[in-house]
């Protein structure tokens, strides 16, 4: 383990060389969150306005945003390094075991203990947690200074077992399980097409990009060129896109954030269970594991992520763009974001106790 004295001076170092932009990245978040709620409170329609707009049951500037927000990080990726991932058993039966287990597991527990009057809630927190992460968690990852490719490869992992996976829990979870209980029981109407569009585009279109992007910039100019110049002007675009995002689910949301005070706050508490129950765990587990502070974050981060795209879609269609199951859905990544932000802070400041250093690199390019 290093001296906490050269810990201390490495990690004031890194942050005295952190851009403004992530230095100050809570401030942004929150600005972004209040601006949201101002302007979908302030300006009369807009909510219906952006939300008539929609791709695959998402509103398109969501899409947009978050197709911004990850297009960078994707681009990041060392795609040649990939192989050193997946031959590290531990990180992906570890993955699978927390994103398939115990996360629906966890969510289900967490819904019905904690919102056993509000069926309609209580359903669609059930569905956020059979979404699985594909989208935000890969920021949250590199804030973290997590394992880039090890990301990567988890969360293309996720994308297929979401497409095989996620009708047949929704089944099991919501039909299945609460009838082996003497729970009340409910369906889910979401086909493997469906899952796969949602997966194809948020996931599949920036993954496809950074891919080519990294294959064309280093066979034009090498890898000096692309990771030293390029990437430093691409990497704030991620959190131009992940801000936007914000803004935009908390202008689609303000009249029901603010007018139905009470509900949010009932939701809100097993969410926030849910996400510190799930970090902690997949710490814990990296730790014991024995995975290195890199691998050990990513492996946290992607079992406290969530496809919240996939999740909204699902409540809409199967429940109505109004429903109690929607508005579940949607206050979901709503509290991730702040939950998750803090979480990258408590990475970072746990790092110390690993043995190896990880890189000093901000989200935004190479410090």
């Amino acid at each position: 383990m290093r001296g906490a004295g050269v810990s201390s001076s490495t990690d004031t170092a890194v942050v005295a060389r952190l851009s403004t932009l992530d230095r100050f990245l809570p401030v942004w978040i929150g600005a972004a969150m209040v601006a949201g709620l101002l302007l979908g409170r302030g300006v009369r329609g807009l909510g219906d306005a952006l939300a008539s707009i929609e791709l695959d049951g998402i509103s398109l500037p969501i899409a947009i945003g978050l197709l911004i927000m990850m297009y960078p990080v994707l681009a990041k990726v060392r795609y040649d390094r990939l192989d050193a991932v997946t031959g590290d058993r531990r990180l992906l039966i570890g993955s699978l075991v927390l994103n398939w287990v115990v996360g629906p597991a966890l969510m289900f527990a967490l819904a019905w203990l904690l919102l056993p009057d509000l069926p309609e809630y209580r359903t669609g927190l059930i569905i956020v947690g059979l979404a699985r992460c594909i989208a935000m968690v890969i920021i949250w990852n590199d804030l973290a200074c997590g394992d880039r490719e090890a990301a990567a490869v988890l969360v293309a992992l996720n994308s297929v077992f979401q497409v095989v996976m996620f009708a047949v829990l929704g089944w099991f979870y919501l039909s299945v399980l609460p009838g082996w209980l003497g729970l009340e029981q409910t369906t889910i109407d979401a086909s493997p097409w469906q899952i796969a569009k949602s997966v194809l585009i948020f996931l599949g279109i920036p993954l496809l990009a950074g891919y080519l992007t990294r294959r064309l910039g280093e066979r034009a100019k090498g890898r000096e060129w692309y990771e030293a110049t390029f990437l430093p002007r691409l990497g704030p675009w991620a959190l131009y896109g992940l801000l936007f995002t914000i803004v935009i689910l908390f202008a689609l949301q303000g009249d029901q954030i603010t007018s139905q005070p009470w509900d949010v706050v009932r939701i809100a508490i097993p969410l926030l269970i849910y996400f510190a129950v799930m970090w902690g765990g997949g710490f814990a587990s990296g730790a014991a594991l024995g995975l290195g502070y890199a691998r050990t974050t990513t492996l946290a981060f992607t079992a406290a992520g969530n496809n919240f795209e996939l999740a909204i879609a699902v409540a809409i269609a199967t429940y109505g763009a109004t429903s109690g199951q929607a508005l579940a859905g949607v206050i979901g990544p709503l509290i991730e974001v702040p939950v998750l932000v803090g979480l990258v802070y408590v990475s970072l400041a746990l790092r110390k106790r690993f043995a190896r250093p990880v890189r000093s690199e901000s989200v935004t390019g190479q410090v």
